[in-house]
């Protein structure tokens, strides 16, 4: 049995029930009769479980949280915004063959992820399950850095997106008044804002986050709906061969098939992020379901809507060299100007693209924010105490969400150095999610072959899904064989995908287009290394056991 991190000192309205006095380690005593009683009593037993107090308000149902998933996702706004990424290694038909390909294989993570959700439905996701899930030996070090490469792409993956939508903005500015020059400090000023917008939903209006994703969910597809019309109605439309059957090399690999690998990190982008969820399961109600269904829900409904964009979008390109060309560096402006005739007509369809992005940042703020939080609560982060705080008015963690916007705000002055740079972002972003997802995967994998896990009618353990603890399968799950495939090919998926994220997307590389985000990552992997054994591997020992509870048998 591996050592179990012993309780922190704190207040609590939660009991040891294999205490033998009303009070251990400080942590008083509490009627389990009341909290039965309670509408949330089962959310609180299995945060419990996995050792954790529950200090956050739970506000978010399936639907809500489903709505949190999909606009964090927004797949079919990002195959448009990533459309020339895709198609200038691929083509037309790269393009949908990849979007397909990128489609199953994030459907086949998320379902071991959700598997891993269901068993320890924590705000610290994938660092909690590898703790729980490594040999006794590597539990310290692997959840550590998996919890940093969580914590990295996040961030990332908040900072790229909110310079998607200052970029986006700037696009509109262009093809409504031709005349506008962007400055890149334009683009620094317009990212400000939308921190700041974010900021405020998070912060401000805490208490309305949940009822504003499940609108902006309505919006989702109803804005899908008013951009696919006009393009099925009124655009003129390619013969089917032409966006089946051509592939292209625009970044001159030596193969197509080379070609075609670099490009499908578009798609990849489309689909990043769906572990959102996971971060705000301290705040779901019946976390343990919910949140599995709400993320494999996202990924097949982002999927459809995305994959219709993409033939709609492919079958709509009128004049491709325009839409390559366009000043506004976004090609989908271009083929909705083309596709309408009408600024206005185009102007409205783009507008909604924003929004949907706007709205999304907000969802990655709070996400990327409760991952840091949560990596904090366990004494992972420098200045641990101040970030792991919680707001006692409106519990949420409010000093992370300033940390989080704040280190956005300091990432956006790289625009004024180098676009390219802060573009890389998204690679460091793509490897970091990846990398986290991968060695919780073949954990799980791992546990799976050797019967690691149990049936929840086996245990009678305090703790469970903890370090040290027994791991027993949560509520929702893909038994037998399914299980296994899936995983296997979950894993080989990742390891593709996480080769060439880190590629440069044409030859031959030169200062402009290298991707140097290989080197920004293996820079703050460095950091992180050298900080665990400098100082964090004296405070930090996996998740902290915070209290215990009711044993699986109450």
């Amino acid at each position: 049995m591996r050592n179990i991190p012993k309780p922190s000192t704190l207040s609590s309205d939660y009991e040891l029930t294999d205490a033998p006095n009303s009070q251990r380690n400080g942590i008083p005593a509490v009627n389990h009769d009341k909290e039965k009683a309670d509408v949330g009593g089962h959310d609180r037993r299995d945060l419990i479980r996995l050792g954790k107090r529950p200090v956050l308000r739970r506000s978010f149902g399936f639907m809500s949280i489903l709505g949190f998933s999909c606009t964090v996702l927004i797949t079919w706004e990002c195959s448009l915004i990533v459309f020339e990424t895709s198609f200038s290694n691929g083509g037309s038909a790269g393009l949908v063959y990849g979007f397909l390909f990128v489609w199953a294989g994030i459907a086949s993570v998320y379902t071991s992820l959700g598997e891993l959700a269901s068993m320890a439905p924590t705000a610290g996701g994938q660092y909690h399950w590898v703790a729980m899930l490594a040999p006794a030996s590597s539990t310290k070090f692997l959840s550590y850095l998996t919890g940093w490469f969580t914590v990295i792409g996040w961030q990332a993956t908040l900072a790229s997106g909110v310079y998607v939508s200052s970029t986006l903005i700037q696009g509109l500015m262009i093809l409504t008044h031709p005349t506008y020059e962007p400055r890149p400090w334009h683009a620094v000023l317009l990212f400000w804002a939308i921190v700041v917008f974010s900021i405020s939903i998070n912060v401000a209006i805490s208490s309305v986050l949940s009822k504003f994703e499940g609108f902006i969910l309505i919006l989702h597809v109803v804005g899908f709906v008013a951009c696919m019309v006009p393009l099925l109605y009124l655009a003129p439309h390619l013969p089917a061969d032409d966006v089946f059957n051509k592939f292209y090399n625009g970044g001159d690999w030596p193969t197509q098939g080379l070609s075609f690998m670099v490009g499908i990190i578009g798609s990849v982008f489309a689909f990043a992020g769906a572990d959102g969820a996971v971060h705000m399961s301290e705040e779901t109600r019946n976390a343990s379901r919910v949140v599995p269904r709400s993320i494999l829900s996202s990924i097949m409904i982002n999927g459809l809507l995305g994959f219709g964009m993409v033939i709609a979008t492919l079958f709509s390109v009128k004049d491709l060299e325009a839409a390559e060309n366009t000043p506004t560096d976004y090609p989908f402006m271009e083929i909705f100007y083309q596709a309408t005739g009408s600024i206005a007509g185009s102007s409205t369809m783009i507008s909604i693209v924003i929004v949907m992005q706007l709205c999304a940042d907000v969802g990655l703020l709070a996400s990327s924010s409760r991952m840091a939080w949560s990596f904090a609560r366990d004494r992972a982060l420098p200045g641990w105490r101040i970030l792991s705080k919680v707001n006692s008015r409106t519990t949420i963690p409010v000093a992370s969400i300033v940390f989080t916007s704040s280190t956005s705000v300091l990432l956006s002055l790289i625009i004024l150095g180098s676009s390219t740079a802060f573009n890389n972002l998204v690679s460091i972003g793509v490897f970091g999610l990846y990398a986290s997802y991968f060695l919780a995967a073949s954990l799980l994998l791992y546990r799976r072959l050797t019967n690691g896990i149990k049936s929840i009618h086996d245990s009678s353990s305090t703790l469970a899904n903890t370090t040290g603890a027994q791991m027993v399968w949560g509520p929702w799950r893909v038994p037998g064989i399914a299980g296994v495939v899936l995983n296997v090919f979950a894993l080989m998926y990742l390891i593709v995908i996480m080769f060439f994220c880190l590629w440069p997307p044409t030859t031959p590389v030169t200062s402009e287009n290298m991707n140097y985000g290989i080197i920004v990552l293996f820079g703050v992997i460095g950091f992180c290394v050298a900080y665990y054994h400098a100082w964090a591997k004296k405070e930090y020992n996996g998740p902290i056991i915070e209290v215990t509870g009711p044993t699986w048998d109450e």
